[in-house]
């Protein structure tokens, strides 16, 4: 049975880092980590997620769709 906590961790799973050094997660890779702990997000229903519980992140996707990227965003400039 699924848990709430689970979803956290599938997002901090779905994190990389990028060769400039930006911490980015894709909606297609939170999707596929929160299968793996066996939560059944469609991508709409995991932007949702991410925008309202990671103030944070903000949308860098190039096109428009439901495959978004999020980047770690702080306007301080600090990490």
């Amino acid at each position: 049975m699924p848990r709430d906590y689970e979803i956290n961790d599938a997002f901090r799973l779905a994190i990389k880092r990028d060769a400039r050094g930006r911490y980015t997660v894709s909606t297609l890779d939170f999707v596929e980590k929160l299968q793996q702990l066996n939560w059944h997000f469609t991508s709409r229903e995991a932007n949702r997620w991410i925008e309202a519980h990671k103030s944070d992140f903000r949308d860098i996707s190039a096109k428009e769709g439901e495959e978004r990227t999020f980047q770690v965003f702080n306007p301080n400039g600090a990490m």
